[in-house]
């Protein structure tokens, strides 16, 4: 364990979450959601026009019902998985640690600003996705920056990268993968959240990608920022790992929005699909999560497993995220360390 300096700090990073399941307190949080522009990249004027005077229109209420199916007596299942990530993780490090989202409270800046309170100069900023996304890591890491010039001037960041392909994280997914499997399946499928193809075209630094072999090259400058590539990489990962043929996973993405092409096979179709192609037991995990929300819990746990049963599934095995698994809490201690360590070497 490190020792404490009391100038170094901890803060974790996840999505977000509305406050309640109310209608308005939903639309709220869509609002500074999808008007994100690393969210939807259209130009402000369009962004707008799409977001405040389509969709607010009508999902909120949509949404609000179905957080309603996975709201908790404690609140939002993200917001409560990250504490409970937070408080084991406290228990391990000897430095303050504290949580702050993408979107809505606690934000980042009352994360960082708590930090500082406890006479925090140092952060580790860890983002909690395991991939990179311009959607996920970026905005938060632009965000983040955003906060600390114009609030905290003095404060330096460091941040933990994607570790979809660091063997500790793989090691970790892979074992809570193993002792979550049914003793019979006919297929294993992993449903990452999906992102429109121009996303991945805009983070390509040598503005390359095909979307198509690209992805297979052994080493490729686009490979640091490609969210696809990622997500394949962590399958294949997990699955030498796992001993799994390839013939028994499928791999879909999820979470699609509006009408533009985003980046297949998409989750929805799958489901529909496998059980005309004899896979009638269905073992599902959603890799591109670390903590159980809204996108786990009631799109694919409970509308992903009506679509497969509808379509002639038997039976549909749901694999929960890391959550707060002590493993993946040994995981986030050995990133942040690394991070934290890094720092006496300026």
């Amino acid at each position: 364990m490190l020792k404490n300096t009391n100038r170094k700090g901890i803060l974790l990073v996840n999505l977000g979450s509305p406050k309640s399941t109310s209608v308005a307190d939903v639309r709220e949080y869509l609002d500074e959601f999808l008007m994100d522009e690393k969210v939807i990249d259209y130009p402000w004027f369009f962004r707008s026009l799409l977001v405040q005077g389509i969709i607010l229109r009508t999902r909120p209420a949509k949404s609000a019902e179905a957080y309603k199916t996975v709201w908790t007596e404690e609140g939002s299942p993200l917001i409560v998985i990250t504490k409970q990530i937070q408080k084991k993780l406290q228990q391990t490090v000897s430095v303050p640690v504290e949580i702050g989202m993408r979107y809505a409270e606690p934000s980042i800046e009352t994360g960082i600003k708590k930090l500082v309170d406890q006479g925090v100069t140092e952060i580790v900023l860890f983002p909690l996705y395991p991939q990179y996304a311009m959607s996920t890591t970026e905005t938060v890491i632009e965000k983040a920056e955003e906060v600390r010039i114009a609030k905290f001037p003095g404060v330096r960041i460091n941040y933990v990268q994607p570790f979809y392909n660091r063997e500790i994280y793989v090691d970790c997914l892979a074992e809570s993968i193993r002792e979550k499997l049914p003793a019979e399946y006919d297929a294993l499928q992993f449903s990452f959240h999906g992102v429109p193809e121009r996303h991945i075209y805009k983070t390509d630094p040598t503005k390359t990608c095909n979307l198509n072999d690209c992805c297979s090259r052994k080493s490729n400058p686009s490979h640091s920022f490609c969210y696809r590539h990622q997500c394949f990489k962590t399958v294949e990962a997990v699955m030498e790992k796992l001993n799994i043929p390839r013939e028994k996973t499928v791999v879909s993405f999820q979470s699609r929005l509006g009408k533009d092409k985003w980046i297949e096979p998409y989750t929805d179709e799958t489901l529909e699909n496998l059980p005309k192609k004899g896979v009638k037991n269905l073992a599902i995990v959603c890799p591109a999560f670390v903590s159980d929300c809204l996108e786990t819990l009631e799109e694919i746990s409970v509308e992903g497993r009506e679509e497969f049963l509808h379509a002639g599934g038997e039976n549909f095995h749901y694999l929960p995220c890391l959550n707060d698994e002590d493993r993946w809490i040994d995981v986030v201690k050995t990133l942040c360390e690394e991070k934290l360590a890094e720092f006496y070497l300026v």
